[in-house]
């Protein structure tokens, strides 16, 4: 990454974890993949229950496959037989101590935008886990909640549905149509402005291009 930028992103980032401490979050700042990884593993204690939705950030980390091959008690939703014990691990992971996510958008002052389909990201996001660990690449800082929504929207949602290759006009046309589409992943929107429980929510900011 260029010097320049990486400068910049620096100086972002500081204005984006003021913004987060005021909204009684924690903010971090990682130069690099390997060091958002080594922070993540620190705030997670092992012995503890971890789960999280579908979040390439943390993937492209390598934190998913940390947790995956350490000592945590890893909730996985994707390896259960069948759809019944799938929404059994679902219900599971709200009670767990840590549970990984990303964001769709997150603002200059610390707002994250997330958008879902299915909802238990967004859910387990909002209310449940003791706490979340959030892996947030520079590429998805915007300016503010407009900015963030329009990123969500016509960004995000696109790149996903044409990454699950589901049937909605946007994975067709790269473009949100605002369907109702029985298969589309735009339907709870969450906006984090605060967080009720002080240090509930860890953000990581990455200084690298991350997800969608």
């Amino acid at each position: 990454m260029d010097e320049n930028r990486i400068k910049r992103n620096k100086k972002v980032a500081e204005k984006i974890i003021a913004g987060l401490k005021s909204r009684q979050m924690e903010g971090f700042f990682a130069e690099s993949k390997e060091e958002a990884l080594k922070l993540a593993l620190d705030i997670i204690p092992e012995g503890s229950s971890v789960s999280w939705g579908g979040t390439m950030s943390a993937k492209e980390i390598g934190l998913t496959q940390a947790i995956q091959e350490g000592n945590y008690h890893y909730i996985d939703r994707n390896g259960a037989p069948s759809k019944e014990e799938k929404r059994a691990r679902e219900i599971e992971a709200y009670g767990c101590d840590y549970y990984i996510a990303s964001s769709n958008a997150i603002t200059e002052d610390g707002i994250l935008v997330n958008l879902d389909g299915h909802a238990n990201r967004v859910s387990c996001i909002a209310y449940g886990p003791e706490h979340v660990v959030m892996i947030i690449g520079m590429n998805k800082v915007v300016s503010d909640l407009d900015a963030a929504l329009e990123r969500t929207r016509h960004e995000a949602a696109p790149i996903n549905a044409q990454r699950f290759d589901i049937k909605t006009p946007c994975n067709l046309t790269g473009a949100c149509a605002d369907c109702k589409s029985p298969d589309s992943i735009c339907c709870q929107l969450l906006i984090t402005r605060m967080e009720h429980h002080p240090g509930r929510m860890k953000v990581i900011l990455v200084n690298d291009d991350l997800g969608f």
